[in-house]
């Protein structure tokens, strides 16, 4: 095998200064012009997250053996040869969204090549009876390395050529050897030709010279196989050499594991960090190749350093990694030179969340509740840190979000002010909530059961658009020591980072660790929902899309709690107090338009259309609020109305619109709501009563009010200080969530010798006495 390392480690010098971290370094590019293909002279950042990947001009595929030989490694895998080669020309010929780019293609595969057409020739020049022998002709193939990759070269290179050449692509070979990386000036010789490869707009295609490299042994573990050479140091070399913007290893894994990808726990880790090696658990060699994933590690950390973004893949799958890599997806392992980009893998997270959440739970509730009180003060002390945030985000979101999103992004000292008030409650709230005996009873004679409140364990909140929610759910996680993980909007970036460092200094005063995390991305997200056994409960608040996107990608491995639209209702009865029909009816729609719990549907009894002054009175007042007003299709039958009815009775229009319909009794409005609310908030205006009970008995809603707003739908109204989200569920929590919707229990058993034998023989018997939970709510010695 050709050792390149010696000889990296001397090159590397002379372009990389001493003086500072190669990464950071800028890199001076040579010029060439060729069609489409422009290489200016400039200063050039490295590329140091996946969203820059796009911009990659010169880019490095290094295609191991393991993903091009076939099963009986016995020559080539054709179809995922074909795959590479398509995704190359794709991006060589500047196709899709970006201009051309040049490519340049590291390649294992001539032994196996070789060991084809040289173990057909053995086969036919052994005799008859050797054949015949049960195959032990077969079984005795030994065959040389270096014959095979001397058979196999041409071969693989014209096989390169026919495919490159269905794209309207030359290409070129080069074969590497030892001496040409030792000598400085064969190397420069090296590099000028390669230059003028890519001049002429050729893809090269590298290997090394495994036909006069030295002899390998034969490998001990499996009969049979010939080690095919390892070209990771080889195509991190070329990359650094030829200072390539991306490199990108194509191995028969997804990319790097925390453990080997078999054993249990084992996790893709989408970042990796050189600081991260001593956590990393590496396996054996793929079934060929020589180098495995450590040498790939190595060789890609070696690029990073040398200023080359470096991603290892997967080259079996039936996806396009490569273009799906250029796009900036999250496939494979991107090795970052920034340490200080976020690194941990999602899993490490929530593993870190819940035993934050432990850790919590040992605390006192007053020690809860300092946090708790801490925070609300950094609410108001910081007022203007956040307010400043707050406006980078509303001044970036003016031009992409809709008025009523940037209404729900937008804070001000009035709502921060609200906010502050309301954790203050949960502060104040939240010294029994662990622990709290529910039931209590005497089993039998010394043997005492307790049913208590316990975290659930490790939620994970996602929300849109509205920052507020972070340090609401915060608090109300603190509170019950559930740890969390937390994804807010990426248009609130600024506002959500400035707020979690509030929480973190919050927590610092009474613990060391965190039960709280900020996930940075999307796909952080779905990679968390992928997850079995490390996360309780998803609260996602935020659009219908949001919440139907998280319930597919967790495919039932958690359970969800939340809505998906906040359609909300108020029908205008005909015995309705008509002054405070009209009053309610402007709160519910004009308070707030953009919350979930915003009027969007009027329905009116049918007799008021009869009464035009209230119909009148009530359609001004809309109007002198703006309110854009889209008819139902019974009120457009009924009056003259130019604007078209609406096509669904089902829409959340979160801002100053509504519809109005017409119903014509209770019943009516009872099966409408029914049939097309989404069970958040509907409210009922009358003063019969008759009709009032059963408006509140028969709609199946979350909330069900009489004579008041919808906008009264809120934990911090109904007193719970905060809440997590607004659940239209029907199990464990409805409504607004607050503290007593994060919380579980358990079943605590106090005996003194018992054993069911006991019982059985008579000795014993069962009395199930209930007991008073009073006397001993204010003894905290089970849990705080």
């Amino acid at each position: 095998m050709l050792s390149y390392r010696a000889a990296y480690q001397g090159l590397n010098s002379s372009y990389c200064s001493a003086a500072m971290p190669r990464h950071q370094l800028c890199r001076n590019w040579l010029s060439y012009t060729n069609g489409d293909h422009q290489h200016q002279a400039s200063v050039h950042r490295p590329i140091t997250g996946r969203q820059g990947l796009i911009n990659a001009q010169r880019i490095v595929v290094k295609i191991g053996s393991a993903c091009i030989t076939r099963a009986d490694e016995c020559g080539l895998s054709l179809g995922r040869l074909a795959s590479t080669v398509e995704q190359m020309a794709y991006l060589h010929n500047g196709n899709g969204n970006w201009k051309g780019k040049q490519m340049i293609l590291v390649t294992s595969g001539a032994v196996a090549f070789g060991k084809q057409r040289l173990k057909h020739e053995m086969i036919l020049s052994q005799s008859m009876r050797t054949t015949l022998q049960k195959g032990k002709g077969n079984q005795n193939l030994l065959m040389e390395p270096r014959a095979c990759a001397a058979a196999g070269q041409a071969g693989l290179m014209s096989l390169y050529e026919a495919m490159f050449a269905q794209y309207g692509i030359p290409c070129a070979q080069v074969l590497i050897t030892q001496p040409d990386v030792e000598c400085s000036e064969r190397l420069n010789s090296l590099k000028q030709t390669m230059e003028e490869i890519l001049r002429m707009n050729m893809v090269p295609i590298l290997n090394a010279n495994d036909v006069v490299a030295e002899a390998p042994q034969q490998d001990a573990d499996l009969k049979q196989v010939l080690s095919i050479r390892d070209n990771d140091v080889l195509a991190s070399l070329v990359a650094t050499q030829l200072r390539a913007d991306l490199l990108i290893l194509l191995s028969d894994v997804e990319g790097l594991y925390s453990a080997p990808p078999g054993d249990r726990g084992s996790r893709l880790l989408h970042t990796y960090h050189p600081s991260q090696l001593g956590k990393i658990k590496f396996f054996g060699r793929s079934r060929v190749g020589k180098g495995g994933m450590q040498s790939k590690i190595q060789a890609a950390v070696r690029a990073s350093d040398g200023g080359c973004a470096v991603t290892i893949a997967s080259g079996t799958s039936p996806n396009e990694a490569i273009l799906d890599i250029i796009r900036g997806h999250k496939v494979g392992t991107f090795i970052t030179p920034d340490k200080e980009q976020n690194t941990v893998d999602t899993a490490v997270l929530a593993d870190e969340a819940r035993q934050g959440g432990r850790d919590l739970q040992k605390l006192t509730g007053q020690q809860r509740a300092n946090i708790i009180s801490h925070l609300a003060s950094l609410l108001r002390e910081k007022e203007d840190e956040i307010l400043t945030a707050n406006q980078k985000d509303v001044a970036l979101a003016q031009k992409t979000l809709s008025p009523s999103l940037l209404a729900r992004l937008k804070l001000s000292s009035a709502k921060l002010r609200t906010l502050a008030d309301g954790i203050s409650a949960i502060a104040e709230h939240s010294h029994g909530v662990i622990g709290n005996v529910l039931q209590r009873s005497l089993v039998s004679d010394k043997l005492e059961l307790r049913q208590i409140t316990v975290p659930i364990g490790v939620l994970m909140v996602i929300f849109e658009s509205r920052p507020d929610c972070l340090p609401q759910v915060a608090a109300l996680s603190i509170a019950t020591a559930n740890g969390l993980l937390l994804k807010g909007g990426k248009e609130a970036r600024h506002t959500n980072q400035c707020l979690f460092q509030i929480v973190c200094d919050a927590i610092k005063t009474e613990m060391e660790g965190n039960p709280i995390a900020l996930l940075d991305d999307r796909e952080s997200v779905d990679d968390a929902l992928s997850l079995d056994g490390k996360i309780d409960l998803v609260i996602p608040r935020g659009s219908s899309e949001l919440v139907s996107h998280i319930t597919k990608t967790a495919e039932g491995r958690m359970p969800i709690l939340g809505h998906t639209e906040g359609v909300c209702h108020v029908y205008v009865d005909q015995d309705a107090d008509l002054q405070k029909a009209i009053d309610i009816v402007l709160d519910s729609k004009c308070d707030y338009p953009a919350a979930c719990n915003a009027m969007e549907v009027l329905l009116l009894h049918s007799s008021l259309l009869q009464n035009g002054k209230f119909y009148s009175s009530l359609i001004n007042a809309l109007k002198k609020h703006q309110v854009v007003i889209h008819p139902g299709p019974k009120l457009y039958q009924m009056l003259p109305i130019s604007s078209e009815p609406v096509t669904s009775l089902r829409r959340e229009y979160s801002s100053l619109e509504c519809c109005i319909e017409v119903v014509d009794s209770v019943d009516d409005a009872i099966d409408h709501i029914n049939s097309n609310s989404s069970n958040h908030t509907d409210s009922i205006i009358t003063e019969n009563e008759a009709a009032k009970d059963q408006f509140l008995r028969d709609v199946d809603s979350a909330c069900v009010f009489h004579n008041t707003s919808t906008r009264f739908s809120d934990g911090y109204r109904f007193g719970l200080g905060a809440e997590v989200g607004i659940s239209t569920g029907r199990i464990h929590a409805r409504g607004p969530v607050g503290i007593e919707g994060l919380l579980s229990t358990k079943w605590i058993l106090y005996g003194d010798g018992h054993t069911v034998k006991q019982f059985t023989s008579g000795s014993q018997k069962y009395l199930h006495q209930p007991l008073s939970v009073s006397e001993c709510n204010n003894d905290r010695s089970i849990l705080n």
